[in-house]
């Protein structure tokens, strides 16, 4: 008896099972677009805290990681955790300046114990995401995406310049300008102009040209790489968790604003590979599973995850949602995590080629930050809100600190080391006691004002 069936070989179906022959391009292809935005956030903040040459490869091959197992347990749905779509998971620089308080403040410790707290509250918020999306309309998740991609500018400048003053007393010097200047423009050129690959490997090119240029200007050191392992497995606890309540806070609030910024991402897979809307069990799914992830990745010390949205754009653009295709590629970024050489050539990246690099994916956070706060109406009301929300969290941020002597060391680490933090509690709660008014209605407000000043 000759059977019927025939086996789902398609590209086009979450469920296909193509052959390996045909996966291995586009697995490939997503490797390539989610790299060095998956190791940048560590070299950022590893920089920034002055971090061993050890600790930067550690939180590099644990960045590989977390990376792989997020994508692998985002692919399927069990027992209600993971979404089951074709997303690829990576350190998310929404984090960032955050973290860079909290590690400045208490120490890298703090920051995983606040991240294994953090992923707990990302947990309850996927299990009650459906109350708790109402609260977070595209105005106020818009505005804390806009004054993260601000508050990261800083950082990038700074490393254009050569690093930190203290650490490099050549900080500013021509030659780390002239550098990241030529990496920036290498990384606009193949955005703006290049196609296919070019394009998807804007900022991989802008870094290897702007690495070629260090190696010839001398100022590359190869020393963390001649003492790197071939091969090494994740260390479980390699940092004493600590559990400053403040950097709980601090960390819990950003939690709740990404996880419900989740919900765009999650939506953008399903809309642009599968012509759809992400269902309820998706959405929560994918978020449970992202607080999992931060567990985990508090117990490996790998930075917090979210989707990434130039993978979501190869989606969209290739229509391919096969779910093999995303596993391979989780097998292919686990791999370069047992390769601790492979985090020493990484961690060997001068700090300006960085800055050079990271400049423009922060203005892109940036500039989504704004597409996210025009969804909604640009009422008086509305722009208010995020006029003041931007405006109190980036300006605390830039007095001197005789201006903030007289608060309380609890206040100023919560609300004034950061700027994302102040700006999520006050549009927050701007939101929700501001009377709600449309553009028409304000409009009629000021017709009867005319009519009655005319009379």
């Amino acid at each position: 008896m000759i059977s019927n069936n025939k086996t789902n070989t398609s590209l086009f179906s979450l469920e296909g099972n193509p052959s390996i022959k045909g996966v291995i391009p586009l697995s490939f292809q997503h490797l390539l677009a989610m790299i060095v935005g998956n190791v940048l956030p560590a070299l950022v903040l590893s920089g920034a805290i002055g971090l061993t040459s050890n600790q930067q490869i550690q939180l590099v091959q644990a960045s590989m990681f977390i990376a792989a197992i997020g994508t692998f347990v985002q692919s399927f749905s069990v027992f209600g955790v993971g979404a089951k779509l074709p997303v690829i998971m990576g350190v998310s620089f929404a984090y960032i300046p955050t973290i860079l308080s909290i590690g400045k403040g208490y120490g890298i410790g703090a920051i995983f114990g606040a991240q294994l707290i953090g992923g707990i509250i990302a947990f309850i918020v996927g299990v009650f995401i459906k109350k708790i999306r109402k609260y977070f309309p595209p105005m106020v998740a818009g505005t804390v995406v806009f004054t993260i991609g601000l508050s990261l500018y800083r950082v990038a400048v700074n490393y254009m310049a050569g690093g930190f003053r203290p650490i490099d007393p050549r900080y500013g010097g021509l030659v780390y300008w002239g550098i990241a200047i030529l990496t920036l423009a290498v990384v606009l050129i193949c955005n703006m102009f290049g196609k296919g690959y070019i394009k998807l490997a804007a900022i991989l090119i802008g870094i290897i040209v702007g690495y070629i240029a260090s190696l010839i200007a001398g100022i590359v050191s190869f020393d963390s790489i001649g003492n790197a392992l071939w091969f090494d497995l994740p260390t479980i606890l390699p940092y004493k968790l600590e559990f400053p309540i403040v950097a709980i806070i601090t960390m819990s609030v950003m939690y709740v604003v990404n996880s419900v910024q989740a919900i765009g991402d999650l939506s953008a897979t399903t809309v642009g590979g599968m012509d759809r809307e992400a269902t309820d069990k998706e959405i929560s799914g994918g978020i449970k599973g992202n607080g999992i992830l931060s567990i985990i990745g508090a117990l490996i010390g790998a930075l917090p995850t979210a989707t990434y949205s130039q993978n979501v754009g190869i989606v969209s653009m290739t229509k391919v949602i096969s779910l093999k295709v995303f596993r391979i590629t989780a097998a292919m970024i686990f791999a370069a995590g047992l390769i601790p050489k492979f985090g020493a050539i990484i961690t060997s990246i001068p700090q300006c080629v960085i800055g050079g690099a990271t400049i423009s994916v922060f203005a892109q956070i940036t500039m989504t930050g704004m597409k996210l706060i025009v969804q909604d109406e640009m009422s008086v009301r509305n722009t208010t809100i995020v006029g003041l929300g931007v405006a109190l969290g980036m300006g605390i941020t830039q007095i001197p600190v005789e201006g903030l002597q007289y608060l309380p060391n609890w206040f100023k680490m919560i609300f004034a080391s950061s700027p994302v933090v102040l700006a999520t509690v006050v549009v927050f709660i701007l939101n929700i006691i501001l009377p709600k008014k449309t553009i028409a209605e304000e409009q009629l407000e000021r017709e009867i004002i005319e009519k009655k000043h005319n009379k």
